[in-house]
């Protein structure tokens, strides 16, 4: 499993990143405080407080392209 902090700061943004993720056949899931939704699910992602960064974790070890394509969005720890 991977897990990286990302900052989705407008629903432009949201629907990026659930359309680049969409495709990818293994799980991932977005993480605030105690909740946790598929990051597949836009509802499920505005149920989140987006207002600060949220955890995504991938369900597999090898997302390195997946992890490009999604640069805009990581946030440096």
């Amino acid at each position: 499993m991977v897990s990286r902090k990302i900052f989705l700061n407008t629903v432009e943004e949201v629907k990026a990143f659930v359309d680049i993720i969409t495709p990818c056949p293994y799980e991932i899931d977005l993480i605030s405080g105690r909740f946790l939704v598929d990051a597949k699910s836009m509802l499920g992602i505005f149920s989140l407080d987006i207002s600060k960064p949220v955890r995504m974790d991938i369900h597999t070890d090898s997302c390195d392209a997946l992890l490009e394509q999604l640069k805009p969005y990581l946030v440096e720890e």
